[in-house]
């Protein structure tokens, strides 16, 4: 092959003889090259979406990735200075060697025109992966594993998709001083209209507002706790508070509407089904204990009690999936589609360690499967710019100590999960360990020892009845420290904590 027709043949574009040829563009790859070579400004122009893997041919794709190189180093790349490095490269041989140089400073069209044949190459990269994947799709389609069913490769391809159009996008980058302080200005106007609130999606929780600003849309929220504090019982609360509490207004400008308040809400429970969830609300709703509806036990008021609060609910922007062991490409998937038809502001997800990573991220280790899931969906959060709240077990450390307030580090796979959550919240409730630690008299022990034991126990118990807290450990734009609320157990409900002076049966 001469050095004036590098690289056209099927074998070189990956096809076979007989097949259709991927979609390229050698002369564009040409034209780009020697455009960089005679001013290596024009790499700069390029580089941040077009990579070396993009180009068809095996010479073009290796002058370019180490012509970049000596441009980042600060060094000068031009046919000279490349022919020391080039010299008796393999990816060369088959094109003349060095001279290739020449021919491809010769390929210069234009300087004006090297974003266009940057994104053409691109773009036609962009083609040959998806004739990969479709390929590759059709080919695990027709090989029916035990192992991975139709639903898993749906799941994987999708991600697969979605990866290959993040490719390349340009919406980052510098933006101007005005431009982000337009953007200050419009986040305290939406505070400023919400009596001082941040501009987050409401908690139904005055103090817990107060110490987070509500829940920040691209944030990853991570709400922790043991069995039996409250974690789903909380989550349930925000989900409805929120739904609840959502009023849209229309911009005057562009006529555009906007979530004003609340928001509308997609509920994941991998663990408990659709009509437990909605059974605790409405028991909460109702004031009436969820053990007597799921048993029956209800009076002829109580359950007439029970049909007007539905009906009052019954048009809430809630949406619940049930779905178990739901891949995080399943759950993007279903995101996006209930963004599109009904809107999205706020993703609940009951709990983290259910979600499956897919078969792609599949590992031996778990730490490592978590950590695919929790940058997943710290990755949706940001896409589709809403909260994503997830709840998390802790691990067995927190019943070993004497002091049961859980840390960071009881976080199972606590590592990546720290790392990818901007908050990280515990719920802990003093009341659940102090009732199974009652004090029985020891064998050396007089009894009005016992019992001044015992009376302190009391006291403790009586001080921390009804009472939780919500710990913000970790929070990267505000404070951190402890919240405390009113939980009432018989129907799973969190308020906030009355004012001294006042009784819990006061709260709204």
């Amino acid at each position: 092959m001469t050095p004036s027709d590098p690289a056209s043949s099927p074998a070189e574009t990956g096809a076979s003889p007989g097949l259709r040829i991927p979609p390229h563009n050698v002369e564009a790859e040409k034209a780009l090259l020697g455009a960089i070579l005679s001013n290596n400004r024009a790499f700069e122009r390029v580089s941040e979406f077009l990579r070396p893997e993009h180009f068809t041919h095996a010479a073009n794709r290796r002058v370019y990735e180490l012509a970049g190189q000596m441009i980042e180093r600060g060094e000068l790349a031009n046919p000279v200075t490349l022919k020391t490095h080039l010299d008796h490269d393999p990816a060369l041989e088959p094109v003349g060697g060095v001279r290739y140089l020449a021919h491809l400073a010769g390929s210069l069209v234009s300087l004006v025109n090297v974003v266009d044949y940057g994104r053409q190459i691109h773009d036609l990269a962009l083609r040959r992966e998806l004739i990969d994947l479709g390929s590759n799709l059709v080919n695990d389609a027709f090989d029916v594993s035990p192992d991975l069913s139709a639903l898993d490769l749906i799941g994987d391809n999708e991600s697969r998709l979605y990866e290959l159009a993040t490719q390349g996008q340009q919406e980052g980058g510098f933006q101007a001083f005005a431009t982000a302080l337009s953007s200050a200005i419009e986040v305290a106007e939406i505070a400023h209209r919400r009596d001082g609130a941040l501009a987050g999606v409401t908690t139904g929780l005055r103090d817990l507002d107060r110490k987070l600003g509500g829940l920040h849309p691209s944030d990853l929220i991570i709400l922790a706790g043991r069995p039996s504090m409250g974690k789903t019982a909380l989550a349930t609360n925000i989900a409805f508070a929120a739904a609840k509490a959502f009023r849209e207004e229309e911009d005057p400008e562009t006529g555009v509407k906007r979530t004003a308040e609340g928001g509308r809400v997609a509920f994941f429970s991998l663990e408990m089904s659709a009509e437990q969830l909605a059974t605790r609300i409405l028991a909460e709703q109702a004031e009436i204990n969820s053990h007597s509806i799921r048993t029956g036990g209800l009076s002829n008021s109580d359950f007439d009690s029970l049909v007007e609060v539905s009906r009052q609910l019954h048009g809430l922007d809630l949406y619940i999936d049930d779905t178990p062991a739901l891949s995080v490409a399943a759950l993007r998937t279903r995101c996006r589609r209930l963004a599109r038809t009904h809107g999205l502001d706020m993703v609940v997800i009951d709990y983290l360690q259910l979600l499956s990573p897919g078969a792609a991220n599949r590992s031996d280790s778990r730490v490592q499967e978590v950590s695919a899931i929790t940058r997943g969906l710290k990755a949706l959060a940001k896409e589709m710019n809403v909260p994503v709240l997830a709840l998390s077990q802790l691990s067995r450390a927190v019943e070993q100590r004497e002091d049961k307030r859980p840390q960071l580090a009881d976080l199972r796979e606590s590592g990546s999960i720290e790392q990818d959550a901007d908050v990280v919240m515990f719920v802990f409730r003093e009341q659940y360990y102090l009732e199974r630690a009652e004090p029985g008299q020891k064998s050396e022990e007089n009894l009005d020892k016992f019992q001044e034991r015992h009376q302190r126990w009391l006291e403790r118990c009586e001080a921390a009845h009804n009472i939780a807290e919500v710990i913000v450990a970790k929070q990267r734009h505000g404070p951190i420290g402890p919240v405390k609320l009113y939980f009432d157990g018989n129907f799973t409900r969190f308020a906030d904590l009355a004012e001294d002076g006042h009784l819990p049966g006061d709260l709204p």
